[in-house]
Parts: structure tokens; C-alpha cells; sequence
């Protein structure tokens, strides 16, 4: 018999944590998360994402034993603002039981109907920063730190439990040796030269900080034609810089100003941190932390996070200052390989940036939905 039970106390918290460890412990693509850092994501006392979204955690037990999770999540600003009544779900896992795949959405539709919701959408996180989609191809990819890793079962649960396929995404990867300094070095200089732009990175967190709230705010309007993207609040922005930033090489986080100072681009890339956190194993200490710093300093393998560009400058060829300030980091640095994160498989226009670089799509991922 399936029981589900509400997570509610700080020892039941870390078991909902852990429970991925146990179950992909013998899985060599699977990227685990810190632990502490889970623990602080998942406290309503401290995200500040808490301030407008409700969040339920569910475990399965059979026999006494978990063998899956969900979370239960409404973020009411999504709701208000884009008048979207979804009720979403994430932090998805399940053993091979399509009955307690069935089990724990049900509590997912039953969270949402208290609230009037009309549909469910999954697996997403809290907001747009959080992880999304569930893996459909490339199981034998290694994950990375900001996606979640899943079984192929999981899509099938899904599909054979009557949900429809709402977003698609790929992901890619390209060496860095397809990288041709001529593709862009000279449309930089012309687009800076035309429009006056000046292009800034750093080499101190320290230097960094004073940008990050106008880095945000940029992210917010440049993102905000999507259909389905919500801003990201002033006090999101200073949790994210406290718990983010520092773990981000400061040179991989870049700018691109107007003659006034403004900020009209940047984009932000991290080291791939995946084989040091398997290295971690969710902790710290008292090796973890050594890890993730060496991962930091020496990792020949870097993410593509974000971009963004002022709306009006869109178009107008601003990518090119940022990949010339990439291939001189990337180039002494002897990156070997750029990974490019989830995005849109409708979204042509990021797709075709990449285009010249010849990337390959490794993997795939969705989400579903279904009226409730």
C-alpha cells in the first residue's frame, strides 16, 4: 500500500532530500546537489521566493520506505500577473511504480483545486531561475548543476498517465576548438564602435557586486515577452547574490554598456561543477568545499547560463562584444568544452546564435501538463 505523507519537520526534510542519493547511487550521470544548500532552498524562513508561492513537500512510503517526492508549488505572482491558475510540480523522483507516480500528483491536483487552480504543469521549480523539465534523451549525458538528472521511466509515468507535452528543450554542447575568433572579433568592434559600447569584466567578486542588482533588472526586461516569465524580486536578487555569485568565476560574468553608463547586456557562465559535487557527494565538508574550488579554478568545462540584452538593442549584434570577451578568458584559461543549459526548442533566435560554433544536441527535456 502507497502512503502519502506531508513533509514537515527538518529531519523529514533532509530524508526528502536524500532520497535521490539512494536512488541513483549507483548512476554515474546523475549530479547531486549540497544538501545544505537544499535545506536552506527548501526553508520558508530564508528564499525569499516563499514571500509569493506556497509550496507543500510529499513523500511516497511503501512499507515504510520512501520510493518517491514531489513538491507542490503555487507561485501566486505567476497567477496575479500573467493569470495563469497553475499549480506546478517539481523535485520530481519516483522508483519504477506508476502508482506512486499517480499517488503523488494526485496530491499535486488536490493543492491545486484548494486553490482553484485549473491545470498542472511540471516538473518546474519555484520561479524561472530554478531547475526545469524532465530528461528524455540523453540519460547517458553527464547532468549538471542546475538541471535535474531522470529516469526514462519518469516521462513514461507521465504520458501514460494522461498529461500532454506542455514546453520542449534542448540542450548542446560544442568544443571550444569550433570557436573561430574571425566569426565575431570584427562585428564587435563595429557594433561597439557604431552604437558606443563599452565592454567590462572583472577579476574580483568584489568588483561584480555593485552590478548584480542592474544585472537583474536587465534580466526582467529582456525576458519579459516570454509568455511564461515572471521578474525576479529585489529580495530574490539579494539572495541570489548572497548564495550565488562568489561560485562564479568573476570573469565569467560580463558586461555591456552605452556611452551612459547604462547596462544594455551581460551574460554569466560558470565552470562545470559536475564531477566535483559527484566528487562531494551532497557535503561540504569536510573535502566538499576543496572540490568545488578546485572545480572552480581549474574546470576545463564551462556552462552557458544567461544572456540578456535590453530589448531595444536585441538584434543589433551585442553577442559578438560578449563572445570576443569569452574567447580571450576561455583561450588562456584552455577551456575545452562549452555547454549550453535548457532552452526553448521554439526559441530560434537564442539557437541561432550558436549556429557558426556547430553545436550537437545531447539531450532533451520537457514538461507536461493536464487540466485538474
Amino acid at each position: 500500500m502507497i502512503h502519502i505523507k506531508e513533509v514537515v519537520t527538518k529531519k523529514e526534510m533532509k530524508e526528502f532530500i536524500l532520497f535521490p542519493f539512494e536512488l541513483f547511487k549507483n548512476n554515474p550521470y546523475w549530479v547531486p546537489p549540497i544538501i545544505s544548500d537544499e535545506l536552506t532552498n527548501f526553508d520558508k524562513n530564508v528564499n525569499p521566493v516563499f514571500k509569493h508561492a506556497d509550496a507543500h513537500f510529499y513523500v511516497a512510503l511503501k512499507d515504510n520506505k520512501i520510493v518517491g517526492r514531489i513538491v507542490a508549488i503555487i507561485n501566486w505572482q505567476e497567477v496575479k500577473e500573467l493569470g495563469k491558475n497553475k499549480v506546478r510540480f517539481g523535485w520530481f523522483d519516483v522508483i519504477d511504480d506508476i502508482e506512486v507516480t499517480k499517488a503523488l500528483l494526485e496530491k499535486v491536483y488536490e493543492f491545486g483545486r484548494l486553490h482553484k487552480m485549473d491545470h498542472a504543469e511540471g516538473p518546474i521549480g519555484f520561479s524561472n531561475l530554478d531547475k526545469v523539465g524532465v530528461l528524455t534523451e540523453g540519460f547517458d549525458q553527464m547532468g549538471t548543476m542546475i538541471s535535474w538528472y531522470s529516469n526514462p521511466y519518469y516521462k513514461e509515468h507521465f504520458e501514460k498517465l494522461g498529461l500532454n507535452i506542455e514546453k520542449e528543450f534542448i540542450e548542446s554542447v560544442f568544443p571550444f576548438s569550433n570557436v573561430k575568433p574571425e566569426m565575431f572579433v570584427r562585428a564587435s568592434k563595429m557594433v561597439k564602435e557604431r552604437y558606443k559600447l563599452s565592454f567590462k569584466t572583472y577579476t574580483k567578486t568584489s568588483e561584480i557586486m555593485p552590478h548584480v542588482d542592474e544585472m537583474f533588472e536587465l534580466f526582467n526586461t529582456s525576458y519579459a515577452k516570454l509568455q511564461s516569465f515572471v521578474a525576479v524580486s529585489p529580495e530574490q536578487i539579494e539572495y541570489i547574490k548572497k548564495k550565488n555569485i562568489s561560485f562564479i568565476n568573476p570573469e565569467y560574468i560580463q558586461f555591456v554598456f552605452d556611452e551612459n553608463k547604462k547596462m544594455v547586456a551581460f551574460s554569466i557562465v560558470m565552470p562545470s561543477f559536475a564531477e566535483a559535487l559527484q566528487k562531494t557527494k551532497g557535503k561540504l565538508f569536510p573535502f566538499g568545499f576543496w572540490h568545488l574550488l578546485q572545480a572552480k579554478k581549474h574546470s576545463k568545462d564551462v556552462v552557458f547560463y544567461l544572456i540578456g540584452v535590453t530589448p531595444e538593442y536585441q538584434s543589433r549584434g551585442l553577442t559578438a562584444i560578449l563572445f570576443e570577451g569569452y574567447y580571450n578568458v576561455f583561450t588562456k584559461k584552455g577551456i575545452k568544452t562549452c555547454i549550453r543549459t535548457a532552452e526553448l526548442e521554439e526559441n530560434h533566435a537564442i539557437h541561432n546564435l550558436w549556429k557558426n560554433f556547430d553545436p550537437k544536441i545531447h539531450k532533451k527535456r520537457k514538461t507536461y501538463s493536464i487540466a485538474i
